[in-house]
C-alpha cells in the first residue's frame, strides 16, 4: 500500500515539473520582441492558467506587476465608459468591444488571482479585491444596459395577433327559455372556432438588430459567474411585460367568489376574451418568448426554459385561475358550451405547453393546466349527464294560446343542435363512442313527453292535435337540417314525420268530423230542418273560422297541407248540400258559396283571430 502511494506521488511530481518547465518556458516566449499584442495577450492568459496547475504561491509568480498593470488598464477602461457615456451600447461598435474586453480582462485576472494562495500577501489581496470590485461594479452597469435595451427595442404586437377571430354570434346558452328570435336560433346552431389555425404565428418580441447585443451582455455575464443576476434582470422584464400583454387582451386577475358572483352576460363575454387570450398568449406570444430566449440563452443547457417558466409564471397562472372559477359555476344547462369551448382550447394548446415547458421545466404551469382541464371535463360531463332532468321537470314558458312552437321545444331543440356538434368531444369525455347519440335520443323522448303533458292543457282537441304536430314537425326539421341527423339516424327521422302526420290527420278528424254531418241531406228531411241544418251549419263553421284563423301552423308548407286536405273535405260535401237543398228552401237560406268557403279556409291557421260575424248574408 505503501509503495503504490510512493509510486503516485511520484508520477504527480514529474506531472508538476514538467508544467512547472512549460511555465518557464512561456515565460521565457513572452519576453521576445517579435509578438503581436494578441499573441502576447494569449501567452500571458497561458501563463496564468499553467500557474493554477502547479499551484504557484506569491513567491513562485513572476511579473506580479504586470497583472496590476494590466488589471489597473482595465479597470480605467470601464470606469471611463461609465463615467462618460450614459448608455455604452449607444456608443458605438468599438466603444462595446473595448468595453466587453475590458471586462473580460478583469475577469481572468480575477480567476487567476483567486487560484493563487494570496492568503498570505495583502498586496495579492488587495489586487484580487479590486478585481472583484471591478467586475461586480461592471455586471450592475450590464443589467442596466440589459434592461434598457429591453425597453428601447422591445415590439407590440400588431392588431391582427391580439384579435385572433372568435366567433362572436349568439349561442344557445344566451338564448332566454322564452326566446322566439329566429335568427337567434339560427346563430345558435354555430359552434365556435377554435383559432388554432393562429397558433404558427411568431413575431419578434424585441428588435432582431438587438439579440446580438443581448446575448454578448448574456455571455459576458455567464463567462464572469454572473448567470443569475442576468437571468432575474431578464426574468422580471418579461414578467412585467407579459403582465402588461394580458391587459392589452382585457385580462385581469380576479377573485373566484367575483367570478361566481357576475352576471350570465358579463360572464359570457369574459370567458370569451378568456378565449382570446389563451390562444393568443399560448399559441403566439409565449412561442415568440421563447424563441427569443432559445436566441439569447439556448447555449445554457435549460437555462432558457426555466426562464421562460419564470417569466411566464404569474399571467399564465392568472389565465388558469379564472377558468377554475368558471370550473366551479353551478351546473346550468346554458353553460355547457362554454365549459366545452373552454376545455376543446385547452386541448388543442397541450402540444404549445409541451414545446414551450419540456421536460421538468414549469412544472407549476403544467400541473395547473391539466388540473384545470380535468375540472372543465368533469363539470361539462356533469352538465350534460344533468340536462335531462332539466328538460323532463321544466315547467317554465307560457303555453301559447295558438298552438305555436313552445319555448322550450326551441331550447331543447337548439341545445341539442350545439350538443351534436360537440359530440367528438363529449364522446371522448364520456369515454363512450355512442354517448351523444343516446344522449340525444334521450333528450328527445323527455321532450316529447313534456309536450304530451303540457298539451292536456288545451282545453280543445283540435289544438292539442297543431300544438303537438307543430313541436313534433319543428324536431323533425331540425334534426334533419343538422349534425343531430348523423346521430339520430334516418329511421327516427321516419318515425317523427309519422309521428306529426299522425298528429295532423288527428287535428283533421277533430275538426271536421263534427261539422260535416250537418250539411247533410236524405231527400225525406223537411224545410225547417234544412233550414235549422244550414243555420247549424254556417254557425259551426264561423266558430271554426274566429278560433282556428287565431291558431298558428308557422311551416308554411304544412300550413298549406292542411288546407288543401280541409278544402278537399269540407268544399264537396258543402257542394252536393247546397245543391240538394237549394230547390227545397230558396237560395236567401244559402250564406256563403263555395268559393267563399275555399277562401275562408285559406285564413285558418294563420295566428291572426278573424270573425266572419260582420259579414252579410249572400
Amino acid at each position: 500500500m505503501e509503495d503504490s502511494k510512493l509510486v503516485v506521488e511520484g508520477v504527480l511530481d514529474g506531472q508538476q515539473h514538467l508544467i512547472l518547465v512549460a511555465y518557464h518556458s512561456v515565460k521565457a516566449l513572452e519576453s521576445t520582441t517579435i509578438l503581436s499584442p494578441d499573441m502576447r495577450r494569449n501567452i500571458a492568459d497561458l501563463c496564468v492558467e499553467l500557474s493554477k496547475m502547479i499551484g504557484l504561491d506569491e513567491g513562485d509568480v513572476e511579473d506580479n506587476k504586470e497583472i496590476e498593470d494590466r488589471l489597473a488598464s482595465a479597470r480605467d477602461v470601464i470606469m471611463n465608459l461609465h463615467s462618460n457615456h450614459s448608455r455604452i451600447w449607444d456608443s458605438g461598435p468599438a466603444m462595446v468591444l473595448e468595453y466587453l474586453k475590458a471586462i473580460d480582462e478583469v475577469r481572468i485576472l480575477a480567476q487567476s488571482l483567486e487560484s493563487v494562495v494570496v492568503k498570505k500577501s495583502r498586496k495579492l489581496r488587495g489586487i484580487l479585491d479590486q478585481a472583484q470590485t471591478t467586475q461586480q461594479m461592471a455586471m450592475v452597469r450590464l443589467q442596466e444596459e440589459l434592461v434598457h435595451i429591453l425597453y428601447q427595442n422591445k415590439q407590440c404586437f400588431e392588431h391582427e395577433y391580439v384579435s385572433l377571430p372568435v366567433c362572436e354570434e349568439g349561442s344557445v346558452y344566451e338564448e332566454s327559455i322564452t326566446s322566439n328570435d329566429e335568427n337567434s336560433v339560427e346563430n345558435a346552431s354555430r359552434r365556435e372556432s377554435s383559432g388554432t389555425e393562429n397558433e404558427e404565428y411568431l413575431m419578434d418580441l424585441v428588435h432582431p438588430d438587438m439579440i446580438p447585443r443581448i446575448k454578448s451582455i448574456a455571455k459576458t455575464m455567464f463567462d464572469s459567474g454572473y448567470d443569475q443576476e442576468f437571468c432575474l434582470a431578464f426574468v422580471n422584464f418579461w414578467r412585467e411585460t407579459m403582465a402588461e400583454y394580458l391587459a392589452v387582451l382585457n385580462i385581469k386577475r380576479q377573485r373566484i367568489a367575483d367570478v361566481l358572483a357576475m352576471e350570465w352576460k358579463c360572464l359570457n363575454s369574459r370567458i370569451r376574451k378568456w378565449r382570446r387570450a389563451m390562444r393568443a398568449f399560448f399559441g403566439v406570444y409565449l412561442a415568440s418568448a421563447k424563441r427569443l430566449f432559445d436566441q439569447v440563452l439556448g447555449e445554457y443547457d435549460d437555462t432558457s426554459s426555466i426562464c421562460l417558466a419564470e417569466a411566464s409564471k404569474a399571467s399564465v397562472l392568472c389565465l388558469l385561475d379564472f377558468g377554475q372559477a368558471v370550473a366551479l359555476l353551478p351546473h346550468r344547462p346554458e353553460w355547457l358550451y362554454c365549459l366545452l369551448n373552454m376545455y376543446d382550447d385547452l386541448v388543442s394548446l397541450i402540444p404549445n405547453l409541451e414545446t414551450l415547458y419540456p421536460q421538468e421545466t414549469g412544472l407549476d404551469i403544467t400541473f395547473e393546466f391539466h388540473e384545470l382541464l380535468v375540472r372543465l371535463g368533469d363539470s361539462a360531463k356533469t352538465t350534460s349527464m344533468g340536462f335531462g332532468n332539466y328538460i323532463a321537470s321544466c315547467s317554465s314558458g307560457a303555453l301559447s294560446a295558438n298552438g305555436g312552437i313552445h319555448p322550450l321545444t326551441r331550447y331543447t331543440v337548439n341545445y341539442m343542435i350545439c350538443f351534436a356538434d360537440y359530440g367528438d368531444s363529449l364522446n371522448s369525455l364520456l369515454e363512450d363512442d355512442n354517448a351523444a347519440a343516446d344522449h340525444l335520443r334521450s333528450f328527445t323522448s323527455l321532450l316529447e313527453a313534456n309536450l304530451e303533458r303540457k298539451s292536456n292543457s288545451h282545453q280543445d282537441p283540435a289544438l292539442k292535435q297543431i300544438f303537438l304536430m307543430n313541436n313534433m314537425h319543428y324536431m323533425v326539421q331540425r334534426v334533419m337540417s343538422s349534425k343531430m341527423r348523423t346521430y339520430l339516424g334516418d329511421d327516427w327521422i321516419r318515425e317523427h314525420i309519422c309521428k306529426y302526420r299522425n298528429h295532423a290527420m288527428c287535428y283533421e278528424r277533430t275538426t271536421w268530423n263534427s261539422l260535416l254531418p250537418l250539411p247533410c241531406d236524405d231527400g225525406k228531411t223537411g224545410k225547417a230542418t234544412l233550414k235549422a241544418r244550414c243555420n247549424a251549419f254556417y254557425t259551426a263553421f264561423e266558430d271554426l273560422y274566429r278560433s282556428q284563423t287565431g291558431w298558428r301552423v308557422p311551416d308554411p308548407d304544412l300550413r298549406e297541407e292542411l288546407r288543401i286536405s280541409a278544402s278537399k273535405t269540407v268544399i264537396p260535401a258543402y257542394r252536393r248540400f247546397v245543391r240538394s237543398i237549394s230547390d227545397a228552401i230558396g237560395d236567401k237560406h244559402i250564406k256563403y258559396t263555395e268559393q267563399d268557403l275555399e277562401n275562408y279556409i285559406l285564413d285558418l291557421l294563420e295566428g291572426t283571430p278573424k270573425s266572419l260575424n260582420h259579414l252579410r248574408r249572400r
